[in-house]
């Protein structure tokens, strides 16, 4: 089992094979869980980034594209526009 000394400022050094296995890279993120007398990193991962691929695997499977999204956007604004404000010039 590998060991890892706390350096100065409490900085721990996490064994390369292991950041491998877990494709933790520099300047990634852990969540660090206490329980008890036990320390656990995990690996964290930016909520943006599954919510983006959830998001784009569900416009595939409907085939929407981005440009059908931001071109329905632009007209539920003009009707929301109308409907509060009455009819406009532009």
């Amino acid at each position: 089992m590998p060991t890892v000394r706390i350096r100065e400022r409490g900085q721990v050094t996490i064994p390369s094979s292991f950041r491998k296995d877990l494709g933790i890279e520099e300047n990634d993120t852990l969540n660090v869980i206490k329980i008890d007398e036990m320390l656990i990193l995990t690996p964290r991962k930016p909520f943006g980034d599954a919510v983006a691929k959830k998001f784009q695997t569900a416009m595939k499977r409907k085939g929407l594209t981005l440009d059908n999204l931001l071109g329905n956007l632009r007209e539920q604004r003009r009707k929301y526009t109308r409907e509060t404000y009455g009819k406009t010039k532009a």
